[in-house]
């Protein structure tokens, strides 16, 4: 029974009324809306039975809730990343300009041919290397 047909009923209203039939006619009337209410009804305990259907609709729900934090995520990270990418910059070319001439032209000559500031570095830990296995073996 729906809400509204139980409410006739218990306050006497319209469903009480409708329970005499005054013809054919209003017979299939009351016939027709009883079924309608009927059917509304079963509808709803469908609904709330069809626990398959109501996992399925959350599952999606979630799915769409976790895309959405996953874009506001990824915009959030791409935006941090810029930021950073900006103050290094920045703090690069404070640095930059408090380098004495002669090692910020050595630094921009580096960047531009990295294969032999790589080299010396490589000769610079070889010789420390170097350095203290002599060192190691004399006992010093």
């Amino acid at each position: 029974m729906t809400d509204k047909a139980a409410q006739g009923h218990e306050s006497g209203g319209e469903a009480a009324q409708d329970v005499g039939a005054k013809g054919p006619d209003e017979l299939r009337r009351q016939i027709e809306r009883t079924r309608s209410e009927l059917g509304d009804t079963v509808e709803e305990l469908a609904q709330m039975v069809d626990v398959k259907g109501r996992v399925q609709a959350r599952a999606a729900d979630l799915r769409d809730k976790a895309g959405a934090m996953t874009v506001q995520l990824r915009s959030s990270a791409a935006q941090a990343g810029h930021t950073v990418q900006d103050r290094a910059s920045h703090a690069g070319q404070a640095v930059e300009h408090t380098l004495p001439g002669p090692v910020r032209t050595a630094v921009h000559v580096g960047a531009r041919h990295p294969r032999p500031v790589l080299v010396v570095g490589a000769a610079a830990v070889g010789a420390v290397v170097a350095v203290g296995v002599v060192r190691r073996r004399h006992g010093r």
